[in-house]
């Protein structure tokens, strides 16, 4: 972690896990998806204010709600999927499927070209996993 907030990456997804679980997703992250923490910043309640990871280059931002701040309340997530595209999906999808992502659709080889599948996390948050297809 720095002092400095690092720039993510030019389009970043920002979540607000429900239920002040910030931190906890953070910590599966960094199980499930190799996440590395760049930066957090922890309010004086123990809430925290933002948490900056990076996941195979790219950014994933979050952070607890703060409603007294306008912050709109957290709602249902749903519509959309986090992908990640790797060198090596096999060993992507193992680590998060051992961590207690959920399987939706198996990792296997697909028409376009790439091996892919999906899962949702335990913080209902839907990822999809590509790569170079197996021979």
């Amino acid at each position: 972690m720095t002092d400095q907030p690092p720039s993510p990456s030019p389009i970043s997804c920002y979540l607000h896990p429900k239920g002040g679980r910030a931190r906890d997703a953070a910590d599966f992250y960094k199980q499930a998806f190799a996440a590395e923490e760049v930066f957090t910043n922890e309010a004086e309640d123990g809430r925290l204010m933002h948490v900056h990871l990076r996941i195979n280059g790219g950014s994933l931002l979050m952070s607890d709600e703060f409603p007294e701040y306008s912050q709109s309340k957290v709602r249902e997530m749903g519509g959309f999927t986090i992908h990640l595209q790797v060198d090596d999906p096999d060993a992507w999808w193992e680590r998060a499927v051992a961590a207690g992502c959920e399987i939706k659709m198996p990792l296997e080889n697909q028409f376009w070209g790439d091996r892919y599948g999906s899962l949702r996390d335990p913080f209902a948050v839907d990822w999809s996993i590509g790569g170079p297809a197996k021979a």
